[in-house]
């Protein structure tokens, strides 16, 4: 398993634990540390996992937004924790990271899905990012 998909592992676990506890602000880094203690022992820290977390939280609310506005027949309460934990990393880093080329971040995110979430969960997330790339990644980004 790479680095950097290890990294959204965590990420994840960390953002459903947070979600699954009722958002509180003051674990999330608690919640980080013992996932990268826990299930990445030899990484002594982990700046991807930290950025993926402070970036999902610290612009939570438009992605939030994305997820309602992409995903009209789902209500935020009705996506299980895990997808819509996943659909906030894809759309962190797909809209506001964009560090990694977008059709990696889909990828990632469906593989995410398939091994954390349900038996449609795949099929789920690559089409609300699917939507979202098409709709408002710029043609520059596109691979």
């Amino acid at each position: 398993m790479s680095s950097r998909h290890l990294s959204r592992s965590l990420a994840m676990q960390t953002l459903y634990q947070w979600d699954f506890n009722d958002q509180p602000n003051e674990s999330i880094n608690d919640f980080l540390n013992y996932n990268l203690s826990e299930f990445a022992p030899l990484i002594k820290e982990d700046v991807f996992a930290v950025a993926l977390v402070n970036g999902v939280i610290n612009n939570l609310k438009a992605i939030d937004e994305h997820i309602v506005k992409y995903a009209p027949e789902w209500p935020m309460e009705q996506i299980t924790i895990i997808d819509r934990n996943i659909l906030r990393l894809g759309i962190y880093e797909l809209l506001f990271s964009k560090e990694v080329p977008p059709k990696v971040v889909i990828n990632e995110a469906i593989e995410l899905a398939k091994t954390f979430g349900g038996h449609s969960s795949g099929k789920f997330v690559n089409g609300v990012l699917g939507t979202i790339y098409e709709k408002e990644c710029s043609e520059d980004n596109k691979e």
